[in-house]
Protein backbone atom coordinates (compact mmCIF):
# COMPACT_ATOMS: atom_id res chain seq x y z
CA UNK A 1 0.00 0.00 0.00
CA UNK A 2 1.13 3.55 -0.64
CA UNK A 3 -1.46 5.91 0.79
CA UNK A 4 -0.19 9.35 1.74
CA UNK A 5 -2.12 11.64 4.07
CA UNK A 6 -1.03 15.28 4.13
CA UNK A 7 -1.61 16.48 7.67
CA UNK A 8 -1.34 20.16 6.67
CA UNK A 9 -3.85 19.90 3.82
CA UNK A 10 -7.17 21.73 3.97
CA UNK A 11 -8.80 18.53 2.69
CA UNK A 12 -9.90 16.33 5.62
CA UNK A 13 -7.87 13.15 6.09
CA UNK A 14 -10.84 10.87 5.48
CA UNK A 15 -11.52 12.54 2.12
CA UNK A 16 -7.86 12.22 1.13
CA UNK A 17 -7.99 8.50 1.86
CA UNK A 18 -11.37 8.14 0.17
CA UNK A 19 -10.08 9.76 -3.04
CA UNK A 20 -6.98 7.57 -3.17
CA UNK A 21 -8.88 4.31 -2.63
CA UNK A 22 -11.63 5.37 -5.04
CA UNK A 23 -9.08 5.99 -7.81
CA UNK A 24 -7.56 2.55 -7.23
CA UNK A 25 -10.98 0.90 -7.37
CA UNK A 26 -11.85 2.67 -10.64
CA UNK A 27 -8.45 1.79 -12.15
CA UNK A 28 -9.00 -1.80 -10.95
CA UNK A 29 -6.02 -2.00 -8.65
CA UNK A 30 -8.81 -3.40 -6.49
CA UNK A 31 -10.97 -5.39 -8.94
CA UNK A 32 -14.55 -6.50 -8.38
CA UNK A 33 -15.00 -8.64 -5.22
CA UNK A 34 -11.47 -7.96 -3.96
CA UNK A 35 -11.03 -7.19 -0.28
CA UNK A 36 -9.80 -3.84 1.01
CA UNK A 37 -7.11 -3.69 3.72
CA UNK A 38 -8.48 -3.89 7.24
CA UNK A 39 -9.13 -0.67 9.10
CA UNK A 40 -6.38 -1.47 11.57
CA UNK A 41 -3.84 -2.13 8.82
CA UNK A 42 -4.84 1.09 7.06
CA UNK A 43 -4.42 2.97 10.34
CA UNK A 44 -0.91 1.58 10.85
CA UNK A 45 0.19 2.59 7.36
CA UNK A 46 -1.31 6.08 7.18
CA UNK A 47 -0.98 7.18 10.80
CA UNK A 48 -4.60 8.29 11.00
CA UNK A 49 -7.20 7.05 13.47
CA UNK A 50 -9.48 4.07 12.96
CA UNK A 51 -12.46 6.45 13.12
CA UNK A 52 -11.01 8.43 10.19
CA UNK A 53 -10.55 5.22 8.20
CA UNK A 54 -14.13 4.24 9.06
CA UNK A 55 -15.37 7.57 7.67
CA UNK A 56 -13.52 6.97 4.39
CA UNK A 57 -14.84 3.40 4.09
CA UNK A 58 -18.38 4.51 4.97
CA UNK A 59 -18.29 7.10 2.21
CA UNK A 60 -17.07 4.53 -0.32
CA UNK A 61 -19.89 2.24 0.79
CA UNK A 62 -22.53 4.94 0.58
CA UNK A 63 -21.52 5.76 -2.99
CA UNK A 64 -21.62 2.12 -4.09
CA UNK A 65 -17.90 1.37 -4.49
CA UNK A 66 -17.61 -1.16 -1.68
CA UNK A 67 -19.84 -3.24 0.57
CA UNK A 68 -19.40 -4.52 4.10
CA UNK A 69 -19.63 -8.24 4.81
CA UNK A 70 -20.21 -9.19 8.41
CA UNK A 71 -17.02 -10.34 10.14
CA UNK A 72 -15.23 -10.43 6.79
CA UNK A 73 -14.40 -6.81 6.01
CA UNK A 74 -15.01 -4.55 3.02
CA UNK A 75 -15.18 -5.81 -0.57
CA UNK A 76 -15.31 -3.99 -3.91
CA UNK A 77 -18.71 -4.05 -5.61
CA UNK A 78 -17.89 -1.49 -8.32
CA UNK A 79 -18.03 -2.75 -11.91
CA UNK A 80 -16.22 -1.04 -14.74
CA UNK A 81 -15.01 -2.98 -17.74
CA UNK A 82 -16.99 -6.20 -17.60
CA UNK A 83 -19.60 -5.20 -20.15
CA UNK A 84 -22.54 -3.59 -18.42
CA UNK A 85 -23.27 -3.29 -14.73
CA UNK A 86 -25.35 -6.21 -13.58
CA UNK A 87 -28.35 -6.48 -11.34
CA UNK A 88 -26.11 -7.12 -8.33
CA UNK A 89 -25.00 -3.48 -8.14
CA UNK A 90 -25.10 -2.52 -4.50
CA UNK A 91 -26.89 0.54 -3.26
CA UNK A 92 -27.32 1.55 0.36
CA UNK A 93 -31.10 1.45 0.61
CA UNK A 94 -31.03 3.91 3.50
CA UNK A 95 -30.00 6.66 1.11
CA UNK A 96 -31.59 8.06 -1.99
CA UNK A 97 -33.90 5.25 -3.17
CA UNK A 98 -37.09 6.29 -1.40
CA UNK A 99 -40.06 7.57 -3.43
CA UNK A 100 -40.01 11.34 -3.79
CA UNK A 101 -42.28 13.27 -1.47
CA UNK A 102 -43.48 16.86 -1.58
CA UNK A 103 -41.03 17.75 1.20
CA UNK A 104 -39.95 21.37 1.15
CA UNK A 105 -36.80 22.86 2.69
CA UNK A 106 -37.68 26.50 3.10
CA UNK A 107 -34.89 28.98 2.57
CA UNK A 108 -34.87 31.53 5.44
CA UNK A 109 -37.07 34.40 4.30
CA UNK A 110 -35.23 36.84 6.57
CA UNK A 111 -31.96 36.09 4.74
CA UNK A 112 -33.63 36.35 1.33
CA UNK A 113 -35.34 39.66 2.09
CA UNK A 114 -32.16 41.13 3.58
CA UNK A 115 -30.22 40.15 0.46
CA UNK A 116 -32.88 41.63 -1.81
CA UNK A 117 -32.69 44.97 0.02
CA UNK A 118 -28.89 44.92 -0.16
CA UNK A 119 -28.93 44.30 -3.91
CA UNK A 120 -31.35 47.20 -4.48
CA UNK A 121 -29.22 49.48 -2.32
CA UNK A 122 -25.88 48.57 -3.90
CA UNK A 123 -26.91 48.12 -7.54
CA UNK A 124 -29.60 50.79 -7.81
CA UNK A 125 -31.01 51.22 -11.31
CA UNK A 126 -28.61 48.57 -12.61
CA UNK A 127 -31.20 45.96 -11.58
CA UNK A 128 -33.50 47.33 -14.30
CA UNK A 129 -30.99 46.79 -17.07
CA UNK A 130 -31.38 44.02 -19.60
CA UNK A 131 -29.44 40.88 -18.77
CA UNK A 132 -26.85 39.55 -21.24
CA UNK A 133 -28.38 36.71 -23.25
CA UNK A 134 -26.33 34.05 -21.50
CA UNK A 135 -27.00 35.55 -18.05
CA UNK A 136 -25.16 38.08 -15.91
CA UNK A 137 -21.45 37.56 -15.42
CA UNK A 138 -21.92 37.95 -11.65
CA UNK A 139 -24.21 34.94 -11.38
CA UNK A 140 -22.28 32.78 -13.82
CA UNK A 141 -19.03 33.41 -11.94
CA UNK A 142 -20.73 32.71 -8.61
CA UNK A 143 -22.12 29.41 -9.90
CA UNK A 144 -18.73 28.47 -11.37
CA UNK A 145 -16.93 29.03 -8.06
CA UNK A 146 -19.65 27.27 -6.06
CA UNK A 147 -19.67 24.16 -8.26
CA UNK A 148 -15.89 23.83 -8.16
CA UNK A 149 -15.70 23.93 -4.37
CA UNK A 150 -18.83 21.88 -3.68
CA UNK A 151 -19.15 19.43 -6.58
CA UNK A 152 -15.71 19.23 -8.14
CA UNK A 153 -17.06 20.68 -11.38
CA UNK A 154 -14.57 22.87 -13.22
CA UNK A 155 -16.31 25.09 -15.74
CA UNK A 156 -15.65 28.58 -17.01
CA UNK A 157 -18.38 31.21 -16.77
CA UNK A 158 -18.53 31.10 -20.58
CA UNK A 159 -19.88 27.54 -20.38
CA UNK A 160 -22.78 28.51 -18.09
CA UNK A 161 -26.17 29.54 -19.50
CA UNK A 162 -28.91 30.97 -17.26
CA UNK A 163 -32.58 30.36 -18.02
CA UNK A 164 -36.05 30.38 -16.48
CA UNK A 165 -36.35 26.79 -15.33
CA UNK A 166 -35.70 23.33 -16.73
CA UNK A 167 -38.32 23.37 -19.48
CA UNK A 168 -36.76 26.44 -21.11
CA UNK A 169 -33.31 24.86 -20.96
CA UNK A 170 -34.59 21.55 -22.41
CA UNK A 171 -35.72 23.53 -25.45
CA UNK A 172 -32.34 25.19 -25.84
CA UNK A 173 -30.51 21.87 -25.58
CA UNK A 174 -32.74 20.32 -28.24
CA UNK A 175 -32.03 23.28 -30.52
CA UNK A 176 -28.30 22.91 -29.89
CA UNK A 177 -27.92 19.15 -30.28
CA UNK A 178 -30.55 18.84 -33.00
CA UNK A 179 -34.18 17.78 -33.26
CA UNK A 180 -33.22 15.02 -35.68
CA UNK A 181 -31.53 12.99 -32.96
CA UNK A 182 -33.18 10.30 -30.86
CA UNK A 183 -33.35 11.14 -27.16
CA UNK A 184 -33.70 8.60 -24.35
CA UNK A 185 -35.46 9.34 -21.06
CA UNK A 186 -35.93 7.39 -17.86
CA UNK A 187 -39.28 5.76 -17.22
CA UNK A 188 -40.83 6.75 -14.96
CA UNK A 189 -39.47 10.28 -15.15
CA UNK A 190 -40.42 13.92 -14.60
CA UNK A 191 -43.37 14.31 -16.95
CA UNK A 192 -42.32 17.76 -18.19
CA UNK A 193 -39.29 16.23 -19.92
CA UNK A 194 -41.53 14.07 -22.09
CA UNK A 195 -44.01 16.90 -22.63
CA UNK A 196 -41.28 19.26 -23.88
CA UNK A 197 -39.91 16.66 -26.29
CA UNK A 198 -43.40 15.90 -27.56
CA UNK A 199 -44.20 19.57 -28.10
CA UNK A 200 -41.16 20.17 -30.31
CA UNK A 201 -41.50 16.93 -32.24
CA UNK A 202 -38.47 15.09 -30.90
CA UNK A 203 -38.24 11.31 -31.19
CA UNK A 204 -37.53 9.71 -27.85
CA UNK A 205 -37.27 6.31 -26.22
CA UNK A 206 -38.37 5.36 -22.71
CA UNK A 207 -35.72 3.36 -20.88
CA UNK A 208 -36.84 1.38 -17.83
CA UNK A 209 -35.39 2.29 -14.44
CA UNK A 210 -34.13 -0.51 -12.24
CA UNK A 211 -33.08 -0.35 -8.60
CA UNK A 212 -29.90 1.60 -9.35
CA UNK A 213 -30.60 3.42 -12.62
CA UNK A 214 -31.58 2.58 -16.19
CA UNK A 215 -31.40 -1.17 -16.68
CA UNK A 216 -28.35 -2.41 -18.57
CA UNK A 217 -30.51 -4.24 -21.11
CA UNK A 218 -32.51 -1.11 -21.94
CA UNK A 219 -29.36 0.97 -22.31
CA UNK A 220 -27.61 -1.64 -24.43
CA UNK A 221 -30.56 -1.95 -26.83
CA UNK A 222 -31.24 1.78 -27.11
CA UNK A 223 -30.90 3.51 -30.47
CA UNK A 224 -30.65 6.92 -28.83
CA UNK A 225 -28.02 9.58 -29.52
CA UNK A 226 -28.76 11.59 -26.36
CA UNK A 227 -29.30 10.12 -22.89
CA UNK A 228 -31.34 12.30 -20.50
CA UNK A 229 -30.83 11.14 -16.92
CA UNK A 230 -31.37 12.23 -13.34
CA UNK A 231 -28.66 10.29 -11.48
CA UNK A 232 -29.73 11.50 -8.02
CA UNK A 233 -33.23 10.60 -6.81
CA UNK A 234 -34.98 10.49 -10.16
CA UNK A 235 -38.53 11.82 -9.93
CA UNK A 236 -40.97 10.23 -9.02
CA UNK A 237 -39.23 6.90 -8.28
CA UNK A 238 -36.52 8.21 -5.97
CA UNK A 239 -33.98 5.92 -7.67
CA UNK A 240 -30.34 7.04 -7.53
CA UNK A 241 -27.71 5.66 -9.88
CA UNK A 242 -24.93 3.66 -8.23
CA UNK A 243 -21.26 4.39 -8.88
CA UNK A 244 -21.15 1.43 -11.28
CA UNK A 245 -24.21 2.67 -13.14
CA UNK A 246 -22.82 6.18 -13.53
CA UNK A 247 -19.70 4.76 -15.15
CA UNK A 248 -21.93 2.63 -17.36
CA UNK A 249 -23.66 5.79 -18.57
CA UNK A 250 -20.26 7.30 -19.35
CA UNK A 251 -19.18 4.18 -21.26
CA UNK A 252 -22.39 4.38 -23.28
CA UNK A 253 -21.59 8.01 -24.12
CA UNK A 254 -18.26 7.05 -25.69
CA UNK A 255 -20.19 6.06 -28.82
CA UNK A 256 -19.84 8.32 -31.83
CA UNK A 257 -21.83 11.55 -31.54
CA UNK A 258 -23.48 10.67 -28.23
CA UNK A 259 -24.31 13.11 -25.43
CA UNK A 260 -25.63 12.92 -21.88
CA UNK A 261 -27.98 15.48 -20.34
CA UNK A 262 -27.40 15.29 -16.60
CA UNK A 263 -30.27 16.78 -14.59
CA UNK A 264 -28.84 17.19 -11.09
CA UNK A 265 -32.04 18.46 -9.46
CA UNK A 266 -32.06 18.37 -5.63
CA UNK A 267 -28.68 16.64 -5.41
CA UNK A 268 -27.43 19.29 -2.97
CA UNK A 269 -29.67 17.75 -0.33
CA UNK A 270 -28.03 14.33 -0.46
CA UNK A 271 -27.50 12.90 3.03
CA UNK A 272 -24.19 11.39 1.98
CA UNK A 273 -21.08 12.75 3.69
CA UNK A 274 -20.19 14.45 0.42
CA UNK A 275 -22.33 15.12 -2.67
CA UNK A 276 -22.03 12.33 -5.21
CA UNK A 277 -19.69 12.79 -8.15
CA UNK A 278 -21.42 14.21 -11.20
CA UNK A 279 -21.23 12.69 -14.64
CA UNK A 280 -19.99 16.07 -15.88
CA UNK A 281 -16.96 16.00 -13.55
CA UNK A 282 -16.17 12.36 -14.34
CA UNK A 283 -16.54 12.51 -18.12
CA UNK A 284 -13.39 12.38 -20.23
CA UNK A 285 -15.28 12.91 -23.49
CA UNK A 286 -16.49 16.52 -23.00
CA UNK A 287 -20.00 15.40 -23.96
CA UNK A 288 -22.08 15.89 -20.79
CA UNK A 289 -24.47 18.83 -20.40
CA UNK A 290 -25.05 19.55 -16.70
CA UNK A 291 -28.32 21.09 -15.50
CA UNK A 292 -29.65 22.32 -12.17
CA UNK A 293 -32.09 24.86 -10.75
CA UNK A 294 -32.66 26.89 -7.60
CA UNK A 295 -36.29 25.74 -7.36
CA UNK A 296 -35.71 23.26 -4.54
CA UNK A 297 -32.73 24.90 -2.86
CA UNK A 298 -34.23 28.40 -2.59
CA UNK A 299 -37.69 28.77 -4.15
CA UNK A 300 -39.56 27.73 -7.32
CA UNK A 301 -40.90 31.30 -7.48
CA UNK A 302 -37.47 32.52 -8.63
CA UNK A 303 -37.82 30.46 -11.83
CA UNK A 304 -34.07 30.22 -12.32
CA UNK A 305 -32.03 27.34 -13.66
CA UNK A 306 -28.71 26.93 -15.40
CA UNK A 307 -26.83 24.53 -17.62
CA UNK A 308 -23.14 23.95 -18.21
CA UNK A 309 -22.12 23.20 -21.78
CA UNK A 310 -19.15 21.07 -22.84
CA UNK A 311 -16.36 23.41 -23.93
CA UNK A 312 -16.54 22.37 -27.56
CA UNK A 313 -20.23 23.34 -27.74
CA UNK A 314 -19.88 26.90 -26.39
CA UNK A 315 -19.12 28.48 -29.77
CA UNK A 316 -21.82 26.41 -31.49
CA UNK A 317 -24.34 27.63 -28.93
CA UNK A 318 -23.35 31.27 -29.43
CA UNK A 319 -23.68 30.97 -33.20
CA UNK A 320 -26.94 29.00 -33.29
CA UNK A 321 -28.83 30.17 -30.19
CA UNK A 322 -26.94 33.13 -28.77
CA UNK A 323 -29.68 35.50 -29.95
CA UNK A 324 -32.15 34.13 -27.37
CA UNK A 325 -32.73 36.67 -24.59
CA UNK A 326 -32.12 35.58 -21.02
CA UNK A 327 -35.49 34.86 -19.39
CA UNK A 328 -34.40 35.62 -15.81
CA UNK A 329 -34.56 39.25 -14.57
CA UNK A 330 -31.23 40.90 -13.82
CA UNK A 331 -32.41 41.69 -10.27
CA UNK A 332 -33.04 38.00 -9.46
CA UNK A 333 -29.65 37.05 -10.88
CA UNK A 334 -27.91 39.64 -8.68
CA UNK A 335 -29.78 38.30 -5.63
CA UNK A 336 -28.74 34.71 -6.37
CA UNK A 337 -25.13 35.73 -6.95
CA UNK A 338 -25.09 37.55 -3.61
CA UNK A 339 -26.57 34.54 -1.76
CA UNK A 340 -23.92 32.24 -3.24
CA UNK A 341 -20.94 34.57 -2.77
CA UNK A 342 -21.86 35.37 0.85
CA UNK A 343 -22.23 31.63 1.61
CA UNK A 344 -25.88 31.97 2.67
CA UNK A 345 -26.78 29.44 -0.02
CA UNK A 346 -24.33 26.81 1.25
CA UNK A 347 -25.19 27.42 4.89
CA UNK A 348 -28.82 26.63 4.09
CA UNK A 349 -27.87 23.47 2.18
CA UNK A 350 -25.62 22.23 4.98
CA UNK A 351 -28.32 22.91 7.57
CA UNK A 352 -30.89 20.90 5.59
CA UNK A 353 -28.45 18.03 5.08
CA UNK A 354 -27.68 17.88 8.81
CA UNK A 355 -31.38 17.83 9.67
CA UNK A 356 -32.06 15.08 7.13
CA UNK A 357 -29.26 12.95 8.58
CA UNK A 358 -30.73 13.39 12.07
CA UNK A 359 -34.19 12.40 10.82
CA UNK A 360 -32.76 9.35 9.09
CA UNK A 361 -30.89 8.31 12.24
CA UNK A 362 -33.97 8.77 14.44
CA UNK A 363 -36.10 6.76 12.00
CA UNK A 364 -33.67 3.86 11.98
CA UNK A 365 -33.40 3.66 15.78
Amino acid sequence: MKYQIEKQSKVPAYLQLYEQIRKEIISEVYPLNSKLPSKRLMTEETGISIITVEHAYALLQEEGYIQSRERSGYFVCFRKNDGFAGSTDVRNEGYGNAPISAEQHEFPFSVLSKTMRKVISEHGEEILERSPNEGTLQLRLAISRYLERSRGIKADASQIIIGAGSEYLYNLIAGLLGRDKIYAIETPSYKRIEEVYQSIGIKYEKLTLGRDGITSEALKNSKADVLHVTPYRSYPSGVSASASKRHEYLRWAKGQGRYIIEDDYESEFSVLRKPEDTLFSQSEQDNVIYMNTFSKTISPALRTGYMILPKHLVKSFEQALGFYSCTVPTYIQFVLAELIDQNDFERHINRVRRNKRKQLTNTSE
